[in-house]
């Protein structure tokens, strides 16, 4: 029996969470044996998608008006294709912040949505947005919290119990907040407590500002091993605007580091795991929690990650026999 042929649609090629996501499904065993899978490339410019021989096309791309025309036209060259979208950006914090003209931005949703025979939520905080929004009908509706392989985080040694170096990591955007977290730093008394951040990015040099006000503060730039970054410090923390999922909080739980995360979107999804919400947003917020994790008032060490990795492919696997076509079984 011939393999199904599942393509991936893919807008931004960048080294960072959807792309790791997107090789963790071609890699994965159970997927593997169940489809052929391949990675295709659209422009972010493109108006027309290319023609793809495909079973199910998983689109990864970023809805915007610009990607729309896009979209259409790949509903109408693949009339026979199932089509999956993956929301790997759009959550309920992200349209606070970001977005002044939500009706507008709720009727593109809503149209880009339309053209697909499923989307896929990569966060339970994210799915129950899009529906209740009406963004997504509950039959098209799938969650499936996003997964890469956490073999080596699983192996970096246990923190120290007394937690010296508070640590973040990801890419310097405004996105992830970490501005907040030096403010908030800097109102620690604590003299032999650092923050170390690792990433590099747009907000480099207005971070580079507020770190020079405090010497304790310093920022890493990029690691190319994240396992290594993670291994510098004693506590992760993520204090996202927004965030779809948050594969960080991931690592950081699966390296037994106490993990506090930014009370939005998929982040919430990482409490049942091990991760500890921070009570709001406020800069006062996290203030209250780095004076907790450094007083030794929460346990030095965090349990591990559940195991995510069957979960993901499972969910994936059920997901493509439900999108293809079922044989009709012959008439007696």
């Amino acid at each position: 029996m011939t393999q199904a042929k599942v393509i991936h649609l893919i807008d931004d090629t960048t080294p960072g969470g959807v792309m790791r996501v997107v090789d963790h499904i071609l890699n994965a065993p159970m997927l593997r044996a169940q489809a052929q899978h391949q990675v295709v490339q659209v422009a972010k410019t493109a108006f027309v998608a290319p023609t793809l021989k495909a079973d199910i096309i998983v689109s990864h791309t970023t809805v915007s008006w610009r990607s729309l025309p896009m979209l259409i036209s790949l509903r109408a060259k693949h009339p026979t294709a199932r089509l999956i979208h993956v929301e790997h950006s759009y959550t309920q914090s992200f349209t606070a912040v970001n977005v002044p003209k939500r009706d507008r931005f709720f009727t593109l949703l809503r149209t880009a949505y339309a053209l697909f025979d499923s989307v896929v939520a990569v966060s339970r905080a994210q799915g129950s947005w899009l529906v209740t929004r009406g963004l997504v009908t509950q039959e098209k509706m799938r969650v499936i919290r996003s997964a890469v392989d956490l073999t080596a985080f699983e192996a970096v040694p246990a923190p120290i119990e007394t937690p010296k170096v508070i640590g973040a990591v990801g890419r310097l955007h405004t996105q992830k907040g970490f501005d907040v977290l030096i403010k908030a730093f800097a109102k620690v008394d604590d003299p032999d407590v650092c923050l170390k951040i690792f990433g590099e990015g747009p907000e480099r040099a207005t971070l580079e500002v507020l770190a020079a006000e405090d010497p304790r503060v310093s920022l890493e730039g990029h690691c190319d091993d994240p396992t290594q970054a993670m291994a510098a410090i004693d506590v992760l923390c993520v204090p996202s605007r927004w965030e779809a999922f948050g594969l960080v909080a991931q690592e950081g739980l699966a390296a037994s580091r106490p993990v506090l995360v930014a009370p939005v979107d998929g982040l919430l999804d990482q409490l049942h795991q091990g991760a500890r919400a921070v009570e709001g947003k406020s800069m006062n917020d996290w203030v209250k929690a780095l004076r907790q994790v450094i007083g030794g008032r929460l346990p030095a060490t965090a349990p591990l990650a559940a195991p995510a990795h069957d979960t993901f492919q499972e969910a994936w696997v059920g997901l493509i026999n439900e999108m293809l076509p079922q044989e009709i079984e012959k008439a007696a």
